[in-house]
């Protein structure tokens, strides 16, 4: 049980995988992400993101000059999670179709 609540503690709740898989996809600024992460919020993001580079998940790089510049990129670590997210996406897709069937 630890174990389980160590990952929820970590990757958990509606929007950190989601922001995951946006920067996998080439989405590293702000505005990009919160594009792609369709119905979060700028604080949530802002806090997802603070949260995710807590757990060593991305870095956050400030490029100084005009304007600031302000890019997250993934680290190695978040590769981890591939495993996870392919399960994830497997799962959602029979459940989808489950759910399509009974109600048909």
């Amino acid at each position: 049980m630890a174990a389980v609540s160590d990952a929820l503690y970590a990757i958990g709740g509606k929007w950190k995988l989601m922001i995951i898989i946006a920067m996998a996809r080439g989405n590293n600024r702000f505005t990009e992400l919160q594009r792609q992460v369709t119905g979060i919020s700028a604080r949530v993001l802002s806090s997802e993101l603070k949260e995710l580079e807590l757990n060593g998940f991305i870095i956050k790089k400030v490029a100084v000059g005009y304007p600031v510049t302000i890019e997250y990129q993934l680290l190695p670590y978040s590769h981890t999670l591939e495993e996870v997210v392919g399960a994830m996406t497997k799962w959602g897709m029979q459940h989808r179709e489950k759910i399509k069937k009974d109600r048909s």
